[in-house]
């Protein structure tokens, strides 16, 4: 790839840029009037620098390298950030543009901490921004970028691998830009699926286009202060709950089975460890704090949402776990930790990490009953993956 960081970061804020344009609409339909300005400064601004970078654009004969891809995918991420809390910040709801900036970081990153203590009485329109920085940030700029701009050429693979989480670059098709629309138009089907069962569920579009953004996305934001308990519906809960099951597994298996591929689910090491962390979780929680729910039904609803809230690093509640009992709080705490599957929008360390290491731990206890053994770690049923070992484990340190 032939282009200099400076003109690609020009490039992305526009793309940001233009993704300003739903909440600006929603200023305008609410009269949201500080908000209108709030969002059309940046946008214009960040039309302008690109429309000036790309009328004097000239071949830059400087090949892509891999450090020049971890160096732009960074610079990006800080650029974005800083960007995206510009209209936070104009809109006059933050005290300060350091609170402007954590929120944005907090968004982009889908960490979902927030420095606001009463969400409702933001605008309408920063609460949708809020929740479309978790969007954009779930599966991660570089990707939409490789996706929607060809000119990144062979340099697109290297931002893209250098984007990407997990021991394993999936690939989904063989064009890299072909894999990036693959993944944004499943992500998008997604996003556009819960919202229309949230709305059946009885939320209205608002709410539940800003909760499909942040749940999709892994982050957290909502429109309420008491989360997704607000609206005390349990048909929403449940739809919640599947789709944050779904945020954290790895987007490349929805390739796989669109395409018919079923057996390749059946076959991921990830993916099992995954739905079985789930399943024993939930179960565990059920058990613990079924006492104080009274009802075996609450206490499954109420496991099943925060366990999938959790390891999925979604961070929602529709009820305060910090009141349960000790041992379904411990649970909860392993399951931040776990994380999702690589290549979801899922934070935390990963399932296939933990998944390589306890089958590493296994292979030296064997080794321990049987030193003249031969083992090996099979990920997927191949054998032979004894290398990413190291990997891993350096990465967990």
């Amino acid at each position: 790839m032939y282009i200099s960081m400076p003109r690609m970061i020009a490039y992305v804020l526009a793309i940001i840029g233009t993704s300003l344009m739903p909440p600006f609409i929603t200023a305008l339909i609410y009269g949201e009037q500080r908000s209108i300005i709030a969002f059309v400064v940046p946008m214009a601004v960040s039309w302008v620098v690109a429309f000036a970078f790309w009328m004097h654009r000239h071949v830059d004969r400087r090949q892509l390298g891999v450090y020049d891809a971890f160096a732009l995918v960074g610079s990006v991420w800080i650029s974005i950030c800083l960007f995206g809390s510009l209209p936070l910040y104009l809109c006059g709801n933050f005290a300060s543009f350091t609170d402007a900036v954590f929120e944005s970081v907090s968004g982009f990153t889908t960490t979902g901490a927030s420095i606001v203590l009463d969400v409702e009485s933001l605008p309408r329109s920063i609460n949708l921004w809020r929740c479309m920085t978790h969007w954009l940030g779930g599966m991660g700029v570089i990707a939409l970028v490789v996706a929607i701009m060809p000119l990144l050429g062979i340099g697109g693979f290297k931002l893209f691998k250098a984007e990407m989480t997990g021991p394993d670059k999936f690939k989904v098709a063989s064009r890299i830009s072909t894999n990036a629309k693959v993944l944004w138009f499943i992500y998008f089907g997604m996003t556009f699926l819960q919202t229309a069962l949230l709305r059946y569920s009885g939320m209205d579009w608002f709410d539940s286009a800003c909760h499909s953004f942040s749940m999709v996305g892994s982050g957290g934001f909502s429109t309420r202060n008491a989360s997704i308990g607000a609206f005390n519906n349990v048909a929403a809960e449940w739809i919640c709950v599947v789709f944050m099951f779904l945020a954290g597994v790895n987007y490349s298996l929805y390739f796989q089975l669109f395409v018919g591929k079923v057996g390749d689910l059946f076959r991921d090491s990830e993916l099992r460890a995954y739905f079985s962390i789930v399943i024993l979780a939930i179960a565990a929680v059920t058990v613990l704090e079924l006492r104080q729910f009274g009802s075996f039904a609450e206490a499954v609803r109420n496991s099943a949402f925060q366990v999938s809230a959790l390891i999925s690093t979604t961070g929602f509640i529709t009820s305060d776990y910090a009141n349960w009992v000790p041992g379904a709080q411990m649970i909860l705490l392993t399951l931040f930790i776990v994380g999702g599957c690589s290549g979801s929008t899922a934070g935390g360390v990963k399932v296939v990490r933990w998944v390589v290491l306890g089958k590493q731990l296994a292979n030296e206890i064997s080794r321990l009953l049987h030193p003249h053994g031969i083992f090996t770690i099979r990920i997927n049923g191949m054998p032979g993956r004894d290398g990413i070992v190291p990997i891993e484990a350096a990465f967990v340190f």
